[in-house]
């Protein structure tokens, strides 16, 4: 949620730059409504003091001897007389509240505005390889190598899923331990959360209430439930409705869950196989940190989510999104693109995004700093990585003419030793 002090110091300039980000806003109701609620606040602690006063005055006036009913009289007339104001007041609160939920988070001022037309690529990493040889897609490859069946995921699901077999099952979770083994390396707490979460999780994470039909929902469960799209609803949640301190900042976390998407992929060639599915495997990065910390540890997770790849020995670049092309919830995101072969493209990996404050707005997550000062904790998450984009740019890129794939190297560890997968014999 977007501070409010922010608004009522510069409601243009927030505007504009809100607008970077496709969001056309008019802020007069939100300012009437702050006015209102100006003399209403004024009216009704006015009131309360006169009532705090004269209740007060009653075990004086009792010890003298004197008569109490008229002060009993005269706090009841101003309850009465204030009910009013503080059911408006009430109400108010609730709209200011209404208002703000919708808007998105302010993007950074470096941002370009627009959408993926205007995305920049800063980094790019290894060299598009030329084959000596007729290069295959991931999917044919997959199969040929007894990798992925798609058939009988398709037949078990639908479209959209598909089951990971003998050495395609082992490379996948030789991926996750890899990534796993790198963040307990850097000093990261691993957790695994619950993939069903509640209504208040996805609030505060920006999801709802604007985005709730992106999720897959449970019916006829109350209260409401729903299904992690990815671990970054459940890590902001970790520490919501609570007060850190500030040395105990920046908190650092990663989890591992299947990620649950509403809105799988088309047929068509760009998204076949694994690129896109209703169902995937990601480690998430999370971080907690002060206003300070900030850009430090969101540099910290591009680093991390690059070093991943570089380690891999992909073909991989880094780009700054644009303002529209970031989620609402987000005032910065670089996402780390890794080339697929077959399609002469490069597809996201992993998102690495900074909300600053918005996210621990809604879920009141702060911290004490030295002085005493309770202030808003920032929230950072990166895909540190998601597997189904990295699974078929390694069986694309580490092809071989005779149509094995040759596993990185630091996946053999995980692998027990095997250093490459040869095609299935028929």
């Amino acid at each position: 949620m977007i501070d409010q002090k922010l608004i009522l110091e510069n409601p243009e300039e927030i505007a504009k730059k809100l607008a970077k980000k496709g969001c056309i806003v008019d802020f007069k109701p939100f300012l009437d409504l702050v006015s209102r609620r100006k003399e209403l606040l004024i009216k009704v602690e006015n009131a309360k003091a006169e009532r705090n006063k004269l209740s007060a005055s009653v075990p004086e006036v009792k010890k003298s001897g004197g008569d109490v009913t008229q002060i009993f009289a005269r706090v009841k007339q101003i309850a009465a007389e204030t009910a009013d104001d503080e059911k408006e007041l009430a109400k108010i609160e609730e709209d200011i509240k209404n208002f703000l939920l919708p808007l998105p988070n302010i993007p950074d001022d470096d941002l370009l505005p627009g959408g993926k037309e205007n995305n920049k690529v800063i980094h790019s990493y290894g060299e598009v390889k030329e084959f000596g040889f007729e290069a295959k897609n991931h999917v044919d490859l997959c199969e040929s190598l007894g990798l992925i069946d798609y058939a009988r995921g398709a037949k078990m699901s639908g479209h959209g899923c598909w089951v990971y077999t003998g050495l395609g099952a082992q490379l996948e979770w030789a991926l996750l331990n890899f990534f796993i083994s790198e963040h307990l390396k850097d000093g990261y707490e691993f957790i695994l959360p619950p993939h069903i979460l509640n209504y208040e999780s996805g609030y505060v994470a920006g999801q709802f209430p604007k985005f709730i039909d992106d999720v897959f929902s449970l019916k006829d469960v109350e209260p409401a439930k729903f299904i992690l799209p990815t671990a970054e609803t459940a890590l902001v949640n970790l520490h919501r409705n609570e007060i850190l301190s500030e040395n105990e900042l920046p908190k650092k976390y990663f989890a591992y869950t299947p990620c649950y998407r509403k809105e799988a992929g088309a047929y068509r060639t760009e998204e076949r196989g694994m690129i896109r599915g209703y169902q995937f495997n990601k480690i998430e990065m999370f971080q907690y940190t002060t206003e300070e910390q900030d850009m430090p540890a969101f540099e910290e997770l591009v680093k991390k989510a690059v070093s991943l790849m570089e380690k891999l020995g992909l073909t991989f670049r880094v780009s700054k999104l644009a303002a529209e092309d970031i989620s609402a919830s987000m005032a910065r995101t670089y996402d780390i693109e890794v080339y697929i072969p077959s399609m002469g493209i490069f597809k996201e990996v992993s998102s690495v995004s900074t909300a600053h404050t918005y996210q621990a707005r809604r879920g009141m997550i702060r911290y004490r700093d030295k002085e005493g000062k309770v202030k808003y904790a920032c929230t950072l998450n990166g895909s540190g990585l998601a597997t189904s984009r990295v699974f078929p740019a390694i069986i694309e890129q580490y092809q071989q003419a005779d149509g094995s794939v040759i596993i990185p190297e630091v996946l053999r560890p995980f692998m027990g030793g095997l250093d490459r997968i040869y095609p299935k014999k028929k």
